[in-house]
């Protein structure tokens, strides 16, 4: 497949460059400005994808990126601290939560994000404008080959059913990840059905809450479970790793997309805003928009094994291409936000370290 800017955000991008450079009645010359453009982007993604992206976008625009990296919370605290002196122009990291708490911190401008993103599905997109989601991780189920049949399990709440007990692995409640797949259980399903849920888990757990997505495959490759709580993309980097024995993790679980049948499988994003004081609006709104390029959303796919939100995006990953399609949970995703305090109190409440 051939890799290009699509021609509607190419069209989004030229306009917008068009609008924003100095006329020649400005100058009194060419039309041309001495002073060079730049975008200043606070991310907490640390990702080879991301990189690239850049790099692409400022040879496509000519726009310079200075680029800050930090947690969601660190830069989150540092542009509220800074207030309308922050340099900030976009503000980009991954959970919904994160995005919701940054929303309340009133860092985000409000933006009309259709000019440039038209085709992204409502439920990725903050209802009030202030943030848009440019790539999907679904949070799925790794279950054993050989101790765990097919069909045997096929929702979240299976999970919590006692046949499971001493069988789970999941990582710690901190986790914006497991906070944000209980929030949507509260949003599907109240918090008592939430609450027990959570309380399920706990009791079904083979060992206490520890490590990252990879520990848990890992943990059930080695027996230590059967089933485990993991984001798709872990799966796929350990089938693409270096390392034998990742692979061989990897090789000992299957992949579950849960719901398929009732809510659908869970599905959180990465997203950016325009960060509300920002110097270079201008600038901001071409770096998002080339988020939702074919160029950028194909390089979300092949690098970080993330799921482009552009219905149309093209790839060439046979380990992501092997988990699609699947069904999506489909409520907006500002409800993971919403819910996120209610989750972390009823971690608190079961024990789920």
């Amino acid at each position: 497949m051939k890799s290009a800017i699509s021609l509607a955000a190419a069209g989004v991008l030229a306009g917008l460059l068009a609008a924003c450079s100095p006329s020649t009645s400005e100058t009194g010359e060419t039309g041309a400005s001495d002073a060079p453009r730049v975008v200043n982007v606070y991310s907490a993604r640390h990702y080879r994808s991301d990189a690239a992206v850049y790099a692409a976008f400022t040879e496509t625009t000519g726009i310079e990126i200075n680029l800050i990296e930090a947690s969601g919370d660190q830069l989150i605290e540092r542009v509220r601290a800074d207030g309308a002196r922050s340099p900030a122009d976009v503000i980009i990291t991954v959970d919904a939560a994160r995005l919701h708490r940054a929303e309340e911190a009133g860092l985000f401008a409000q933006t009309d994000f259709s000019e440039f993103a038209a085709g992204v599905p409502d439920y990725l997109i903050d209802p009030d404008g202030y943030w848009i989601g440019f790539a999907k991780r679904s949070r799925v189920i790794a279950y054993s080959n050989q101790r765990v049949q097919p069909g045997e399990i096929t929702t979240y709440e299976d999970l919590a059913d006692p046949r499971w007990e001493g069988r789970v692995c999941v990582r710690e409640s901190g986790n914006a990840y497991n906070q944000s797949l209980l929030a949507s259980i509260i949003a599907r399903s109240g918090e008592e059905a939430a609450e027990a849920w959570a309380a399920g888990i706990v009791s079904n757990m083979a060992r206490a809450p520890q490590g990252g997505d990879i520990t848990q495959i890992i943990g059930v490759a080695a027996g230590d479970c059967d089933v485990a709580i993991t984001n798709h993309y872990y799966y796929a980097l350990m089938t693409q790793s270096g390392d034998v024995a990742n692979r061989a993790a990897a090789d000992a679980v299957t992949l579950l997309f849960p719901n398929q049948e009732t809510s659908g499988a869970h599905v959180n994003i990465s997203g950016a805003g325009i960060a509300v004081n920002a110097p270079h609006p201008d600038e901001a709104r071409e770096l998002i928009a080339f988020l939702f390029s074919d160029e950028a959303q194909r390089m979300f796919a092949e690098m970080t094994n993330e799921i482009p939100v552009m219905p149309e995006a093209e790839w060439e990953n046979p380990t992501l291409d092997a988990m699609m399609p699947f069904v999506a949970d489909e409520r907006n995703v500002s409800e993971l936000g919403d819910h996120n305090a209610t989750a972390q109190r009823i971690f608190d409440r079961v024990g789920w370290q």
